[in-house]
């Protein structure tokens, strides 16, 4: 025996000399792999051999651990040791479940050694090494604590209690751990809730133990750097031996690691541990704000804290942070880190200590009610000085920070009416004042601000975009203050006025391109005007809301309008900013109208406004906005005070003719917007004949130009058009020279116009005053009013000439057509730069807003008048509807009509130009269409509009699919890869477009919250919600019905909402999900459905999960739409079962047993919730997931014994066999 047992020794002793042998072979092989990849100067052929060598080690070697913990060993380089302690990151995440138990409680035992004693000193070691030696903890925690690891958090306590280098190494365990368990969650539910359960039963010691830490080394901390004891921190601590040096910095970074891992804790712990022992934690956070290399993470922490939400009750503790203590180290912390200058380490304090006191503002704004027992605290006053003192920071961003916690004080109930909130409304206007002055650009010096602008934004642009929503946010903020005290504001807007009126103009180093001596957007008079204009537009319209009308100041208002009246100036932006002046203080006038002609007189100055008389140089955008400005001023004082502006109609009226008898005085948008402010009074005369008499005066030049035998040819014919409007010129001075700009200016006139009177030209909005002014002609069956529009007569005997047009617009898209036009105009049909960066999202850069001309050569003048052309065409048509309503549509053979014009030749029309003709044309024309036209009218016009839509978007999305499987070269291009992105992003905007329409069309309003605007040019994965059922009242309308009766429109709409599912736009999917899809089936499914419709139907969804499965908004509403379709048409089509047996994984006794509860009215009705969750596992094989977890390899951490309950016994034992029944066994054997 004892011979036996000898040579048993001596065999193992043997296998363990081979094993070591093998490891340390194996080892010497590993190292040269890694400093192989890591070596910069390797090729990359020998760098791909030995990845491929270390990958394959890790997932075949079955002695890893041992190869892992040598090269983890101290003596080896730190990228060696790294890679040792990924290999057993990666047994613990893929190994474990076969690993056997010794093997398990050896590792685990060597990891624990590993922080023991296997690492270097805590200021020595990498911070790579201690992250990837935490994560191998955390991850056997995940798999093992609490049930087989019981002691887990001793053994943490023990190693703490060696030295700074294990307790931070055991802080960042314990963060990675509530980080990976509670903030993302990245492990099954049972193992999640047996941990978080844990972690909350043990919270109490697991705080005090992060208390103690954070104390004792604090304290260590303190004493060695020689900070004093009392409440209070030198400002420049005195080193008093330099040998302890090394050791205070050690307890200093187990302090940070203990903030950090408090503030992973501090977001969802009860909020009784926050607020045990009197707030002991908040006041310790409260001190470290004065310890400047701790303060950062105590500010986090404090942060954290204060945000909390639940219950009012429990967060009443919270307020103790209005007291005097807490209250002056939270002050005198933010005074040092300012009083230091601008350094980013004290920057991010002070943003920090700002949200701070923001956060402490809604916890007041929340505990504080009518029935709540908390108090105003005393020190409501400290804190509001502390806040203001951050709202007058140099800081456009802390400035800015604090914009909705004022909101929310102005508008509480309780705090609103608090003295001290009313006494500080004075010192917060007069800060929004230099708050509104727009400096701080990041390439500028010109204030303060600019050197902070440097560490928040990456360039003037991002400034700009930013302060813009800034400064929306103010003029919010100081309505709200105006609300509670709106003589002061009006006070000191009109002070500010003043100023600005009588003060020298200054425009700085930089002048304007648009003239010698004149303001930039930079220009200090300008920053000034502008900040001016929108504080006085905030608080005076905010004025006329509070007041009662007999306590208006109405004297002081008119005095003020009359000096803005009085004020000239040559300056355009100045003077823009004189007309918004002109336009706040305008309601003053409706108390004294002998104003008024002085106030049209100013407006219509400026209509006619020039920096260099009878100027030929192209405008510049300043003086285009000025003349702009000042014609919808005129338009909103018609709209808004048509009964005040009617006495002077005549005035008006003689002003406006006086201006067109001019053709080159103004330009045609300008004409056409003045002659809209007289269309809009006429609608006051209340009188059919005498409005119709007046519009017929004031069409009559264009009616006479439109209708002349000229016009006639050339709006008919291509050829002559291109020739008309100068397109098929070559310029040899593309800059100034424009023989055909009048014949242009010409056709946009009478567009304009027409577009004009259609858009304001209107029947009284009281019935009685309609019938009495001769506008009512009859009852429709339903008893609705008919009415007539004073412009039909005169818009109708222009309507060929306006179809003939958008029929030669759209043929001069043909290939033969654009041969045609000139050298110099060979893109004229291209899109305009400017809507090229709108659709990409590009940013215009700030000075070429103001200082360029509108269109700097005659190309992009060319561009813009085709572009506009064709919108205000379909403006027209789209308008018409609404406007003219019967008589429009009983306009015979309409529908031929719009075929034969608006869509003819759309297979050449780019993308660019389908949109708006879908939005403002076909959408407009549809929804405003009574019913009695449907069958006349829209079917005719969307039944062949809505096949064609489909077979072009297919195409699109074929060309797109394919262009990202194959990436081809294609140099041949300026510029490929913005112009694939262009195009990619037209054909999303189109598509979104098109399945909006056919939503509009189809499915009622009342059953789905429409949105009728098409989303911006932006993400397309904006408001993704996550959970997204169609609300069970989504109906098809009467339109909707009329269209579905229609096969081959209905065999349309349904292949077009289908196919869409699987379109690369996420955005339109969620949509087309929620909104359409089943309504639109469920139309036909009393029907006899071929069997293949059906499955392709379900097929579809499935599709559309497996492109958007990986946006959560999608997948829950493609779920659901799915599971909809099966429940709805399984038990008439066995089909179905087919395509789901041809998931990928599916459980097919799983699959079986749903569809025997499906088919089986008997059994008992399954909670739909659980039926739905029963679908969802049943297809998770084709839900798509994002690319970067396609090809991860998948982390399986089986659940425990349960700790906490016994789980209810399931309805569904097979599905549990399948997933669970092999596992359990497996786990009791270990």
């Amino acid at each position: 025996m004892a011979a036996a047992a000898a040579v048993a020794a001596a065999a193992a002793a043997m296998a363990a000399a081979m094993v070591g042998e093998q490891v340390n072979s194996l080892c010497e092989q590993l190292v040269k792999a890694v400093t192989v990849i890591m070596d910069p100067a390797s090729t990359q052929r020998y760098r791909l051999e030995a990845l491929k060598f270390c990958e394959e080690f890790k997932e075949k070697c079955p002695i890893c651990v041992p190869c892992g913990l040598k090269l983890a060993e101290k003596t080896q380089t730190a990228i060696v040791r790294h890679f040792g302690l990924q290999i057993l990151e990666h047994v613990v995440k893929f190994r474990w479940n076969s690993m056997p138990r010794l093997e398990k409680v050896y590792l685990k035992n060597n990891v624990m050694g590993l922080i023991s004693s296997g690492t270097q000193s805590i200021l020595e070691e990498e911070s790579h090494i201690k992250d990837v030696l935490s994560r191998i903890v955390v991850e056997m925690i995940k798999r093992e604590w609490p049930q087989h690891w019981p002691d887990m958090l001793k053994e943490l306590d023990t190693l703490s209690k060696q030295g700074e280098t294990q307790t931070e190494l055991v802080m960042f365990i314990l963060l990675r751990l509530a980080e990976d368990v509670v903030t993302f969650q990245t492990l099954p539910t049972q193992r999640r809730r047996d941990i978080q359960q844990t972690l909350t039963q043990n919270m109490e010691k697991i705080f005090s133990f992060l208390l103690t830490t954070l104390q004792q080394n604090v304290n260590k901390y303190r004493r060695m750097v020689g900070a004093p004891q009392e409440q209070e921190v030198l400002a420049t601590p005195q080193k008093t031996d330099l040998t302890q040096e090394p050791k205070a910095q050690a307890n200093c970074r187990v302090g940070i690691a203990a903030l950090n891992t408090l503030a992973g804790y501090i977001d969802w712990v009860a909020l009784s541990h926050i607020t045990a022992d009197n707030c002991k934690l908040l006041e310790m956070l409260c001190l470290l704000l004065n310890e400047p290399e701790l303060q950062i993470g105590a500010a986090e922490c404090l942060l954290i804290a204060v945000s909390r939400k639940g219950k009012l009750e429990d967060r009443k503790p919270l307020m103790v942070l209005f007291g005097d203590v807490a209250m002056h180290y939270i002050l005198s912390a933010a005074q040092t880190a300012d009083g230091e200058g601008l350094v980013e380490k004290h920057y991010v304090f002070l943003k920090r200590l700002c949200q701070v006191l923001c956060a402490l503002g809604s916890q007041l704004c929340a505990l504080l009610g009518s029935d709540s027992d908390v108090e105003t605290p005393p020190n409501f006053g400290k804190y509001l000085d502390s806040f203001l003192a951050f709202t007058t920071h140099p800081s456009q961003f802390l400035r800015s920070s604090t914009q909705i916690t004022w909101g929310a004080l102005f508008r509480h109930e309780v705090l609103s009416r608090d003295p001290l909130l009313l006494g500080m409304i004075p010192k917060y206007l007069r800060a929004s004042m230099t708050n509104l002055v727009k400096v701080g650009f990041p390439s500028k010096s010109d204030s303060p601000s600019c050197e902070y602008s440097r560490f928040d934004f990456d360039s003037d642009e991002d400034f700009n975009a930013f302060f813009n929503s800034f400064r929306a946010q103010q003029g919010e903020v100081m309505r709200m203050a105006c609300r509670l005290d709106p003589r002061t504001g009006f006070q000191m807007a009109g002070e500010w006025l003043k100023y600005q009126l009588t003060t020298p103009v200054d425009t700085g180093p930089m002048n304007s391109k648009t003239g010698e001596g004149l303001c930039s957007i930079f220009s200090p008079s300008f920053v000034q005007w502008d900040a001016m204009t929108f504080f006085s537009e905030s608080v005076i319209s905010q004025m006329f809301r509070t007041l009662d009308k007999d306590e208006i100041p109405v004297n002081d208002g008119i005095d003020l309008l009359q000096l803005v009246l009085n004020f000239e100036t040559k300056d355009p932006l100045i003077l823009s900013c004189v007309l918004t002046n002109v336009s706040a203080l305008f309601p003053f006038v409706t108390y004294r109208p002998e104003y008024l002609p002085q106030v049209l007189s100013k407006l219509f100055a400026s209509v006619t406004f020039e920096v260099i008389e009878e100027s030929k140089a192209p405008r510049t955008r300043a003086v285009k906005n000025v003349r702009r400005h000042a014609c919808s001023s005129i338009i909103k004082m018609c709209r808004d005070y048509p009964q005040l502006v009617l006495p002077n109609f005549e005035v008006l009226y003689n002003h406006v003719k006086q201006l067109l008898s001019n053709e080159l005085l103004l330009t045609q948008m300008e004409k056409c917007a003045l002659m809209e402010a007289l269309v809009l009074i006429s609608n006051q005369f209340k009188d059919y004949e005498r409005q119709k008499a007046f519009l017929e005066e004031l069409m009559a030049p264009v009616a006479g130009l439109w209708l002349s035998p000229e016009m006639q040819r050339v709006l008919s014919d291509p050829e002559a058009f291109i020739s008309y409007v100068g397109a098929d010129n070559k310029i040899a001075d593309p800059v100034l020279e424009d023989p055909s700009g009048l014949n242009r200016s010409r056709i946009s006139f009478c567009v304009y116009t027409i577009l004009g009177v259609v858009k304001r030209a209107r029947w009284p909005a009281a019935p009685e005053e309609a019938k009495a002014g001769g506008f009512l002609v009859g009852y429709m069956p339903s008893g609705s009013p008919i009415y007539r529009n004073p412009c039909t007569e005169q818009v109708l005997k222009l309507l060929d000439n306006l179809l003939a047009l958008i029929r030669t617009h759209n043929n001069l898209y043909m290939p033969e057509m654009v041969a045609r036009l000139g050298e110099t105009f060979a893109k004229a049909l291209d899109m305009l730069e400017v809507e090229k960066n709108a659709i990409l999202g590009l940013p215009q850069p700030l000075l070429e807003l103001y200082d360029s001309p509108v269109y700097k050569t005659v190309l992009e003048r060319m561009q813009g008048f085709f572009c506009t052309l064709y919108d205000n065409c379909f403006h027209i048509l789209g308008n018409a509807g609404p406007s003219m309503q019967q008589d429009f549509y009983t306009v015979e053979g309409l529908a031929s009509q719009l075929l034969s014009s608006a869509f003819i030749n759309l297979n050449n029309i780019p993308d660019y130009r389908l949109r708006p003709m879908l939005r403002v044309f076909v959408k407009p024309l549809v929804l405003f269409c009574p019913s009695e036209y449907y069958e006349t009218l829209v079917c005719p016009m969307l039944g062949p509009l809505f096949t064609y839509l489909h077979m072009r978007l297919s195409q699109k999305w074929q060309v797109i699919n394919q262009r990202s499987m194959l990436c081809e070269d294609d140099a041949a291009d300026d510029n490929p890869e913005s112009q694939e992105m262009l195009e990619e992003q037209l054909v999303r905007l189109l598509t979104r477009e098109v399945m909006d329409l056919i939503t509009v069309c189809c499915v009622s309003k009342k059953g789905v919250e429409h949105n009728t605007a098409v989303a911006v040019d932006g993400d397309d994965d904006e408001a993704m919600a996550t959970e997204v059922t169609p609300p069970a009242s989504a109906e098809l309308t009467e339109l909707g019905k009329c269209l579905m009766a229609q096969e081959e429109v209905c065999t349309a709409l349904l292949i077009t909402a289908y196919t869409s599912l699987s379109w690369k736009d996420t955005l339109s999917c969620q949509r087309t999900t929620t909104q359409l899809c089943w309504p639109l089936l469920k139309q036909v499914l009393q029907g006899n459905l071929l069997p293949d419709a059906v499955s392709w139907f379900f097929a579809s969804v499935l599709k559309g999960l497996q492109t958007h499965g990986q946006h959560n908004g999608c997948m829950a509403a493609l779920v659901h739409l799915a599971f909809q379709i099966y429940e709805a048409l399984r038990p008439r089509y066995t089909e179905l079962k087919a395509v789901m047996e041809q998931i990928p994984d599916i459980q097919r006794d799983s699959l079986e047993q749903f569809d025997s509860k499906l088919l089986n009215p008997t059994l008992q009705k399954v909670a739909d919730k659980r039926r739905k969750d029963h679908f969802k596992r049943l297809i998770t094989g084709c839900i798509g997931k994002p690319l970067g977890e396609q090809f991860r390899k998948e982390v399986h951490i089986r659940n425990l014994p349960s700790l906490f309950k016994k789980v209810k016994p399931s309805l569904e034992p097979d599905v549990l066999e399948n997933e669970d029944g092999e596992s359990l066994t497996a786990l009791f054997e270990s």
